[in-house]
């Protein structure tokens, strides 16, 4: 779990009007939210995927086209 202490900005009626943060504790959100945003794609990819094929079939292949 992040442990990130956020500062906030309050307006005359002393309602939250803004947040801040720390570059630190903003660095994690942004590296929590990719992952979370990689782990979205690969669970999309994993249910629309019509056939998967291994690695080493498709390296043999690469490399026989001169590819690699």
């Amino acid at each position: 779990m992040l442990n990130i202490k956020p500062k906030y900005l309050v307006n005359d009626k002393g309602r939250k009007t803004a947040a801040v943060l720390s570059m630190k504790d903003y660095r994690s959100l942004m590296q929590r939210l990719e992952d979370l945003e990689d782990a979205l794609d690969l669970d999309e990819a994993v249910e629309t995927a019509t056939g998967f094929r291994e690695y080493t079939e498709i390296r043999a292949e690469l490399q026989k086209e001169g590819n690699l």
